[in-house]
């Protein structure tokens, strides 16, 4: 065998001659890995280097069996030639007898390197233990922990199973794999978590979270916070693994806090208390629950527990797909319903049952229905103020929604709670505006019945403010035979204006009736006793006489005191306002003098006296208004009076108008023509 053959082999070749295994050849492929060992020594001496001394027995064995050994990828440590010295490699070994050309024996060694072969399936094979570790650690975890862990494939659809999962809300593995797990989630929040998730889904998002409802194993549902990621092998997603989290106390509080803080936003600044609990209403439903009612009970002060009671539903809100309840309706209840109970009792009554079937002690005396169909629970609380029932808020919840429990009458309570003073001082209010309004329109009277004059009044109360203000108007038959007509505006809107205005409504009628003298001269007296008895009030005013001066002919004597110009519209419709006799205001000049004028009022014409909740608008000039009360008074004069004061307040008014109106419109009789040829003559 020629030696040289072996120079262009890819792989190592080494020959040793005799017993002592004398290196005697080399090709380039062994030296280069093993390094350009001396020839003619032993192997024992060319590699002193080599840590595993049993592959010179190999070599011994072969010579004198002359039988082939085969080793497959073993390690050999010794000095590797390069830049990496020393470190463990693998090789596989092909040992035999062999002759050379000349008849010398020995052996030959053939070499092939599977360092990266060795090392690949050996990672694979750590890999892959770690891998049966992790999972049995992961398995173990998932059997332990309190939380629920799932593991699902790369596109979704659970692939393993989830003792947690199964012991919160029942479901087999059956049930639960793939997309099962939907079917656990409440109705109302699977669209969204689904929507969610497969986003996360498509765009491999690098964490998921979400909070739903999960149904129970035992009935009912509870938040969970679900918080996900995905498994990757370099870019590609081999798996999703997360955890689901029982967060049903921090979501309870933090819906608590919400509901709070939007209660008192909505009802910060109201004082009228209709509006009110319309604002706390609206938080309640559909936060808490279903339905809310209120009703007030105006008489509760001077109710005997036991008795009748009158109940004023003053709003009512329903969530979607309920019906509408009317929001206003005053009812009498007898006294064992469960309203009445509610109130004597001051105690909140509250019942759970199946829908639509509310118990024997929820169901009234008379048999009239006073929950919605479908109801599975309600609460009745009564608002207490100063030791007396003066409202009931009745709460429900309907269908498939859960009942309330206890933490929904705790918050209920809560809510109303804190708004117990703003509630206190609404109701106390409410008390002083009826009082305040029964005064004002007590003193509003129906005008005199005057042979030839038609005389109308209206007066409409504001929409914004407080129902009460200083606003008059009066109407009343001199000794002397003229009609009195006068209209004025206390500032203020509460109970003292309205009683301010009283006190000068009745005092210049005082005047005017004693003292026979021109307008401006009775209201110079006026003024004089404003600013002695009442310095903190300022106060407008007109003051007019109709005269009659001879037969069919009218006249106005009148002064302005800081007031709008009263309004005369002609019989075809030529509209002006009467500006000769303007003064300043009541109250506030020290020497007070006011003017008076004297205007001719001609046959069909129609005199208008009202106060500035008519004409003024916010962000607007009050010539404006004024314009525009002229340009319709002109369009409505061709109707009759009364008609003409609604059009009147039809048009002007907006609606949310901020003041009250007092109106005085006051038409003449078209002149009978005897009278008219009288007076030609």
């Amino acid at each position: 065998m020629r030696l040289e053959m072996f120079d262009p082999a890819p792989i190592g070749v080494v020959f040793t001659q005799g017993p002592e295994h004398r290196l005697a050849y080399m090709n380039a492929v062994y030296r280069n890995t093993f390094g350009d060992r001396p020839l003619g020594r032993t192997i024992r001496d060319a590699f002193p280097d080599l840590a595993q001394s049993g592959y010179f027995d190999i070599f011994d064995r072969v010579f004198a069996t002359g039988t082939a050994e085969v080793l497959t990828s073993v390690p050999v440590d010794l000095a590797y030639p390069g830049p990496v010295d020393g470190g463990t490699r693998y090789f596989s070994f092909s040992i035999s007898h062999a002759t050379m050309s000349d008849g010398r024996p020995g052996v030959l060694g053939v070499i092939v390197e599977v360092t990266e072969q060795v090392t690949g399936e050996e990672r694979i094979r750590v890999l892959s233990e770690e891998r049966r570790r992790a999972l049995q650690r992961y398995r173990s975890l998932v059997n332990a922990s309190s939380q629920i862990v799932w593991v699902t494939g790369p596109k979704g659809g659970v692939s393993e199973p989830s003792p947690g999962w199964q012991r919160v809300t029942g479901q087999s593995w059956e049930e639960f794999r793939g997309d099962g797990w939907i079917d656990a989630l409440h109705p109302d929040d699977r669209a969204a978590a689904v929507e969610s998730w497969q986003r996360a889904l498509d765009e491999q998002a690098p964490r998921w979270t979400h909070t739903y409802r999960l149904r129970l194993a035992d009935g009912g549902y509870r938040h969970f916070a679900v918080d996900a990621a995905p498994v990757r092998d370099g870019d590609t997603v081999i798996e999703w693994m997360g955890t689901c989290a029982d967060v049903e106390q921090e979501w309870q509080e933090a819906r608590r806090e919400e509901l709070l803080a939007r209660a008192t936003t909505a009802t910060a600044g109201i004082v009228r208390l209709d509006e009110m609990f319309a604002a706390l209403a609206d938080v309640i439903v559909p936060g808490i629950a279903d339905s809310c009612t209120v009703h007030l009970l105006p008489h509760a002060l001077h109710r005997l527990p036991g008795t009748p009671l009158t109940a004023r539903r003053i709003t009512a809100t329903t969530c979607e797909g309920l019906p509408d309840l009317p929001p206003h309706r005053e009812e009498h209840l007898r006294s064992g319903s469960p309203l009445a109970r509610a109130a004597d009792r001051r105690s909140p009554l509250h019942a759970v049952f199946p829908p639509g079937e509310p118990p024997p002690e929820l169901t009234p005396p008379d048999g009239e229905p006073w929950l919605a169909d479908g109801v599975n629970s309600a609460v009745v609380f009564p608002v207490v103020v100063g030791g007396t029932t003066a409202a009931l808020v009745t709460v429900s919840t309907s269908g498939d929604r859960p009942p309330l429990g206890r933490t929904d009458i705790g918050l209920l309570q809560t809510l109303l709670e804190r708004a117990h003073t703003p509630l206190s001082n609404a109701l106390e209010y409410q008390r002083t505006r009826q009082v305040a309004l029964a005064l004002q329109r007590s003193l509003l009277t129906d005008p005199p019945d005057v042979p030839g004059l038609d005389i109308a009044v209206r007066y409409r109360p504001s929409t914004a403010a407080a129902e009460v203000g200083g606003d008059w108007y009066d109407s009343f038959v001199l000794r002397d035979g003229a009609t009195v007509l006068t209209i004025g505006d206390v500032s203020g809107h509460d109970l003292p204006a309205a009683v301010t205005m009283s006190q000068l409504r009745n005092m210049l009628r005082g005047l005017t009736l004693d003292r026979q003298e021109p307008t401006g001269a009775i209201l110079r007296r006026l003024d004089v006793a404003v600013q002695t008895l009442y310095l903190e009030f300022t106060a407008t005013c007109v003051l007019a006489r109709v005269e009659r001066p001879a037969p069919g002919r009218f006249q106005l004597n009148y002064s302005v005191a800081g007031h709008p110009p009263p309004l005369l519209v002609e019989a075809d419709g030529t509209a002006r306002f009467l500006t000769a006799a303007r003064s300043p205001m009541l109250g506030l000049d020290p020497q007070p003098e006011y003017a008076d004028a004297v205007q001719p009022l001609p046959p069909g014409s129609t005199l208008l006296l009202y106060t500035d909740g008519l004409v003024e608008r916010r962000e607007e000039d009050l010539t404006a208004g004024l314009e525009r009360l002229r340009l319709h008074a002109s369009a409505a004069v061709g109707h009759p009076l009364e008609a003409f004061c609604d059009a009147l307040l039809a048009d002007q008014l907006a609606v949310d108008n901020d003041d009250d109106v007092a109106m005085l419109a006051l038409r003449l009789p078209v002149v009978p023509a005897d009278e008219r040829g009288a007076a030609g003559r």
